[in-house]
């Protein structure tokens, strides 16, 4: 039985965390940095620790300090949310000697998935399908070289570079050609050492044209593992997910019973507890190959509770505590989709953003859903990652969800920071997007030379105006300036009374 988690998180996905142990009736214990101080997410526990230290290194990854502030404050639990400490094997079995509950899977479990070489053996062993490739049991870079070389010959090209201990796209390389083999190779092993301090890497072929499905699975302590269904991610850029949805558009149900299968087979083999996500890629003619799996909550976890009414992170919560699972026979309704608000400039090579949260008015209405960390007033600033919040949009159809995406975020205002709402309102228009034809390189392909928007003096005064009088005379009035300016369909201030099709 649990009382009392603590959150090893911050920002939007401890707000989730916390929310869930509220209602679960669980104690619950926020951690902060210091330049996280007055954070909503540290209002919404039970208590607030601060964390001693300035870097991440010394506040949010500082296992022993995280650890000595669960013993003093008599928390019997940790979450670590995505991110951070999540996915590390060391941390789970410190939590787990130390007499806590750790929130996640067993820590061989983490260690097995997370060394991406181990997982595709592991997974091959299990019947899962793999991407055809080569492992690279090597760290010298001569040795590593020579090995990738002869086993490319073998692969073909074009292929892609993998960082064993990679995520996030670090250590990550697509070579089209031999020429460029090498320089890859010392690219992606430099940038892995850097970021994992492991620079082991291995070789796949690039699958082109395919697209990012992955499967929502839960395991409790009783054996039981199931599927909650698909999610696709496959519009991406620089291999970070930023439009999800669910269903996958080209889903069927016998695809989805097989994908499930492989995904529970993939979970069961290292022996898998709590909530997880097995990651694959569809091609076109319906093979799919197992591509990682996530060993925590996924960012995009909202779609799936949309579309099959299970709260994973009580579930979660259950599962740690030795309940078993309330989940019964899947059952998809309608179509969710999450797009991520991130403050960063898309003109700019989606450079972050920082500044003052001025204005920050998100839209409202049946089936809009915002999962955030911030609120108006709070300060942007470059110490943790630029995203802001999560939007997600449930409807009866793909049709009536795109359509309820789209007047989401033509009212969604955020004054005081650039963001990337003008370009996710774009893609929402896409043709591709609209149709369900999406794949991994969507983004690189429609915008080869990168996003700009198309703006306008006008839009920008509006923009001005707005700020301004918000500042002066307050939002109520800025709120009438954006109701009465109408500047076109590029205009954040001026789609109020867009029609959708």
């Amino acid at each position: 039985m649990i009382n009392t988690v603590l959150v090893a998180n911050r920002g939007e996905i401890a707000c989730r965390i916390l929310r869930a142990c509220r209602e679960a009736g669980l104690d619950s214990v926020a951690i902060y940095a210091e330049n996280d101080a007055g954070s909503m997410f540290t209002e919404l526990a039970t208590i607030a620790v601060p964390l001693e230290g300035e870097t991440i290194a010394e506040t949010y990854l500082n296992q022993a300090q995280i650890l000595d502030i669960a013993a003093k404050v008599g928390a019997d639990a940790i979450h670590p949310g995505f991110g951070f400490l999540s996915e590390r094997a060391d941390f789970a079995q410190a939590v787990i000697d130390a007499g806590i509950n750790w929130i996640g899977p067993s820590p061989k479990a983490i260690e097995m998935m997370g060394d991406k070489m181990t997982a595709r053996l592991t997974m091959k062993a299990a019947g899962v399908p793999v991407i055809p490739g080569e492992e690279i049991d090597s760290e010298d870079e001569d040795s590593m070289i020579s090995a990738i070389e002869s086993a490319s010959q073998r692969v073909g090209y074009p292929l892609l570079l993998k960082a064993s201990s990679g995520g996030g796209g670090k250590g990550m390389r697509k070579v089209e050609q031999p020429a460029d083999l090498v320089e890859a190779i010392k690219g992606a092993r430099r940038e892995a050492i850097a970021a994992f301090g492991d620079g082991r890497v291995y070789v796949e072929r690039l699958l082109t044209g395919s697209k990012h499905v992955e499967m929502q699975i839960l395991a409790d302590k009783h054996g039981r593992t199931i599927h909650l269904g698909e999610r696709e991610c496959s519009v991406q850029r620089r291999h970070q997910k930023v439009f999800e949805e669910s269903p996958c558009p080209v889903m069927t149900d016998g695809l989805r019973a097989r994908m499930g299968q492989a995904a529970v087979l993939a979970a069961e083999a290292v022996d898998y507890v709590g909530a997880g996500t097995v990651e694959f890629l569809l091609a076109s003619n319906g093979e799919f190959f197992f591509l990682e799996m996530n060993t925590r909550i996924q960012v995009e976890h909202p779609v799936t509770e949309m579309v099959t009414g299970v709260d994973l992170v009580r579930e979660q919560l259950r599962i740690a505590s030795g309940e078993p699972m309330s989940c019964g026979e899947l059952m998809i309704r309608g179509h969710s989709i999450e797009v991520r608000l991130y403050a960063e400039d898309a003109s700019n090579n989606f450079l972050p953003a920082i500044g003052p949260l001025a204005v920050f008015r998100p839209p409202t209405g049946p089936g809009i859903r915002l999962d955030t960390g911030v609120r108006e007033g709070d300060l942007v600033t470059p110490n943790y990652d630029p995203m802001l919040a999560k939007l997600i949009v449930w409807a009866p159809s793909r049709t009536e969800a795109l359509q309820r995406m789209r007047r989401a975020l033509d009212e969604f205002v955020v004054l005081g920071t650039t963001t990337n709402i003008r370009f996710l309102r774009e893609l929402c228009d896409q043709r591709d997007v609209v149709s369900g034809r999406t794949d991994t390189m969507l983004i690189e392909r429609v915008w080869p030379d990168g996003w700009q928007p198309e703006y306008s003096a006008a839009s920008l005064d509006a923009a001005l105006m707005v700020a301004a009088v918000s500042e002066s005379a307050g939002l109520h009035k800025a709120e009438s300036i954006l109701t009465a300016t109408n500047d076109g369909p590029v205009s954040p201030f001026g789609t109020l009374n867009r029609r959708y099709p």
